[in-house]
């Protein structure tokens, strides 16, 4: 039997990560290695995005720099996979040879028998609308590129349908999976060592809506289950749609330790107008007030956001209406993004749409507004003690580990790496608007 290599890139979501670890624990389990990095894999996969332009363009990039080495040996093959994928997999495979392998999120359960084919017999699968969704990978992940964290999906695809959103042409319709699948899982990775789980959905709140009976409470009552898993100390969720975040929850959060008390919470506008524009069927007024729930609730929660700036029409009235939502709410952290025309959504054919200089010149406002009240919220931290899950080394800095706070604050500290994977108390000696900086207690 011949040897086989891989390598696995994300370039977009957790779920991304998530279909990555799945992948990566089926071709372990089938005989195939994994490689230190590109050089030395017979198979590139990438797990794209295609929710903003960019990060199509970079994924595009990087595949683009095989050819090269490509016309020299005829390796590596690369599979693309995720939402780009289902997109406009097709065109790049007919572009570029060395794509061996094009699947989007419904077909990810049909990539491995693809990739073993690709190096057998040198056969080609590419994916389109018309093959038949796939089973997915069924094995819990193993051989994760973290061993004591991990994401679970409990549901794919959405029907919100926002204005300006890709993701229900490219990952489908909403659909939930069994609660039993998803506890098993959570066993069999809390049994694995796995300390925290991060339950994934595109709006996770609306867990089990889609299932016959009685769908109240049913996200509320897969996090309670998830929570008494034995092991687990951590349980995050995300991403919440202000629509469907519903007082059960909070309850549950509120009685549950072990869930931690940090909430992301899109807002994606301050103006009641390009609300209604983008679909997102909340107003300002009820999207405050579901905060203030939260922060009373549980008030040392910690609640981010995503917005967008310069979606077609856009005033300038309207868009300091967000800004003006941000001083009110304070959020700690933001993510913020220009508007990005996706092909095949209804606000891509708009006429208004506003200019991409002016685009780029709201959001360094906002970007300005939000990391003064994120540096100021975390300057309040310091001097306080925090337990910390230590994580990874940090990206700059030698002998500093990553750690995050149950409110999901980034904490570096200076240890040794051995202490990755546990939890350590840690006082806080420095903030940025960024980051927190720590010493072990």
């Amino acid at each position: 039997m011949i040897e086989k290599s891989f390598f696995i890139r994300i370039i977009g979501c957790q779920m991304n990560v998530y279909d990555g670890d799945k992948l990566r624990g089926e071709l372990l389990s089938r005989g195939w290695r994994e490689a230190d990095g590109e050089d030395g894999a017979d198979f590139v996969v990438f797990l794209t995005c295609s929710v903003r332009e960019r990060a199509e363009q970079k994924a595009a990039s990087e595949i683009g720099k095989f050819g090269k080495k490509w016309k020299k040996s005829r390796s590596p093959r690369l599979a693309l996979l995720g939402c780009m994928a289902a997109r406009i997999g097709s065109g790049l495979a007919r572009k570029f040879p060395w794509i061996a392998v094009t699947a989007g999120p419904a077909h990810i359960g049909l990539v491995p028998d693809a990739m073993d084919r690709a190096l057998e017999t040198g056969e080609r699968f590419i994916a389109d609308r018309e093959t038949q969704a796939a089973d997915p990978i069924s094995c819990a992940p193993r051989g994760r590129g973290n061993p004591h964290k991990a994401y679970i999906t409990v549901a794919n695809g959405c029907d919100q349908f926002c204005a300006y959103c890709i993701v229900p042409y490219v990952r489908g319709r909403f659909a939930s999976r069994a609660p039993e699948d998803v506890l098993a899982e959570a066993r069999a990775l809390a049994r694995n060592g796995v300390v925290e789980i991060t339950l994934l959905g595109q709006n996770v709140d609306a867990y089990g809506r889609d299932f016959d009976g009685d769908a109240r409470g049913r996200f509320a009552s897969l996090l309670n289950d998830v929570s008494a898993i034995g092991g687990l100390r951590r349980v995050r969720f995300a991403t919440s749609h202000p629509s469907d975040f519903t007082d059960d929850i909070l309850d549950v959060m509120r009685d549950r330790p072990n869930i931690c008390p940090s909430i992301n919470l899109p807002v994606q506008a301050g103006s009641n107008s390009v609300l209604r524009g983008m679909n997102r069927r909340y107003t300002r007024d009820e999207y405050v007030s579901l905060v203030r729930r939260i922060r009373a609730a549980l008030p040392e929660s910690a609640v981010t956001t995503d917005l967008i700036v310069g979606f077609p029409g856009e005033t300038e009235e309207e868009f300091e209406q967000s800004v003006t939502l941000f001083e009110e709410l304070r959020f700690d952290l933001a993510h913020t993004a220009a508007y990005s025309p996706r092909d095949g959504t209804p606000a891509a054919n708009r006429p208004d749409q506003v200019p991409p200089v002016e685009r780029a010149r709201r959001l360094v406002r906002l970007n300005g507004v939000q990391a003064e009240i994120s540096r100021e919220i975390n300057a309040s931290m310091v001097g306080r003690i925090y337990e910390v899950l230590l994580d990874e080394p940090a990206p700059r800095g030698e002998g500093l580990l990553q750690g995050r706070t149950a409110t999901d604050k980034v904490v570096l500290v200076r240890a040794p790496l051995e202490m990755a994977g546990t939890f350590r108390e840690a006082r806080v000696t420095g903030s940025s608007p960024w980051c927190l900086e720590g010493e072990l207690v």
